[in-house]
């Protein structure tokens, strides 16, 4: 058994604690936000919040968030998590939006962590985040008008 709490809701899994973490969210829990790119954490397709930071989930196990807060695509909310996807859309970020979730988490945690991030930022942030539509213009461009909007 496994217990942590997943988007402010306490859960408890009675699954192998080697399943990648990305399995129990999608397959047992059935929020299928959370994308599963390339399996290897090279993509962030996968990208959730444990404990507030970007994390794999493909190669996260179970058993190493025993206790932890995991915030997944559909747990994310506040002011920051709601301009951010907001702009996303203003912006027309997605193409395909397969990756979008991954990106989305990653943006998240940087404002969070970095309110008025530069592009250096931004680019060190969203590195590990691949989009096979290359709207990497876009994806900065909200950024920074997501955090010109909460400066306000």
């Amino acid at each position: 058994m496994v217990a942590f709490t997943l988007n402010g809701e306490a859960r408890t899994l009675d699954v192998d604690p080697e399943m990648p973490l990305l399995w129990a969210v999608r397959d047992v829990i059935g929020l299928t936000g959370t994308k599963f790119g390339c399996g290897l954490a090279q993509c962030g397709a996968c990208t959730v919040h444990v404990n507030g930071m970007p994390t794999r989930s493909c190669q996260t196990a179970v058993g190493d968030i025993e206790g932890a807060s995991i915030t997944t695509i559909e747990g994310v909310s506040g002011k920051i998590g709601e301009t951010v996807q907001a702009v996303w859309a203003e912006f027309d970020v997605p193409q395909c939006g397969y990756c979008q979730s991954g990106q989305i988490m990653s943006a998240v945690a940087l404002l969070t962590e970095t309110p008025k991030p530069t592009d250096d930022d931004i680019d060190s942030a969203m590195s590990g985040n691949l989009c096979r539509c290359a709207t990497y213009h876009r994806i900065r461009a909200a950024i920074h008008e997501t955090a010109n909007r909460l400066e306000t």
